[in-house]
């Protein structure tokens, strides 16, 4: 099994339902194809570095996954027959790129451990204080 990484660019003219069935519909291809998702990401609408299709912004989304080396043209042929999809890019990390992933997935999760936490220690600070 092999890491993954792949980002792919939807068009800007898709509703934010529309943008998560067809990110759920890669998520399917992925897991009906026994990969693992380690990570996904909704990078939001962004400009692009130049015009495509005649289109300056696009909704960005990432997937991380661990799967077979084969799996990897599957997932490409469906990007490139769905119209939604502008652009896509699938690298395989190595080992460096892997570390640093799960540092920054950590870094990442850890302030949303905090902020979950701080209410909880302020109810139990105000029960005290009565």
């Amino acid at each position: 099994m092999n890491h993954y990484e792949t980002v792919f660019i939807l068009t800007p003219v898709l509703s934010d339902v529309q943008m998560k069935e067809a990110v759920d519909k890669f998520k399917t291809v992925l897991k009906s194809n026994n990969a693992e998702i380690l990570n996904e990401e909704n990078w939001g609408l962004r400009k692009l570095a130049y015009p495509i299709e005649k289109k300056s912004t696009g909704f960005y989304q990432l997937l991380e996954f661990t799967a077979e080396p084969e799996i990897v043209n599957t997932l490409e042929t469906q990007f490139r027959r769905d119209e939604r999809v502008i652009r896509f890019l699938t690298t395989k990390m190595e080992k460096y790129a892997i570390e640093y992933s799960e540092k920054r997935r950590k870094k990442t999760n850890a302030p949303a451990q905090d902020k979950a936490e701080k209410p909880v220690k302020k109810a139990a600070e105000a029960s005290n204080n009565e």
